[in-house]
């Protein structure tokens, strides 16, 4: 049996035992991930899906991840007063080992769903957490020190006291914080 599944704008023809390099996912390395856009099931009854076939799934294993190839881009221009320019690019992989396809209830598996970096903020929504970087002057690291803090949504920022505000000593939380995020609470 084989599966053609889509991941990172690309199709891949697959079986049992495959190992694939695509392109970089969320994901460390011995962890089992599933992709759940599958375009065609092959065997002995074929299935092709409008687009997707429902209910299906692969699953895979995270080998490592891996650099490809250098590609070097190499520019010049000829006669006088001529330039060069040489660009080199290493893309960023993910080698997997495919484990299973499954035919049919892929939503019951509980497995990580594979994504990439785009992806990340929305699994984040699913877990019950808001994106703190929609307050203004909260970067990723700011982000990062207030869900240490044991703030991860916007109800609880919208929550503290002055008394509480002044006893966290991860970050300084400033007043304008507290007002957008109730305001973000609020819809």
């Amino acid at each position: 049996m084989f599966a053609v599944l889509k991941t990172g704008g690309k199709q891949y023809k697959v079986q049992a035992g495959d190992i694939l390099r695509v392109e970089k996912l969320v994901a460390d390395a011995g962890e089992t991930i599933q992709f759940n856009d599958i375009l065609m099931l092959g065997g002995d009854a074929p299935v092709v899906g409008a687009p997707l076939v429902e209910g299906a799934a692969v699953q895979a294993e995270v080998v490592d991840q891996v650099k490809g190839d250098k590609v070097i881009n190499f520019v010049k221009r000829r006669r006088k007063h001529s330039s060069k320019r040489t660009v080199g690019h290493r893309q960023k992989l993910t080698l997997v080992k495919i484990t299973d396809i499954l035919t049919s209830g892929a939503d019951a598996t509980g497995v990580k769903v594979a994504t990439g970096k785009a992806a990340a903020s929305a699994s984040s929504a699913a877990t019950g957490s808001d994106d703190l970087t929609q307050l203004t002057g909260v970067g990723p690291a700011a982000a990062a020190k207030l869900e240490a803090a044991g703030l991860t949504s916007f109800a609880d920022i919208a929550a503290l006291s002055e008394d509480a505000i002044a006893a966290i000593d991860a970050i300084k939380i400033k007043p304008e914080w507290v007002e957008q995020a109730k305001e973000l609470a609020q819809g």
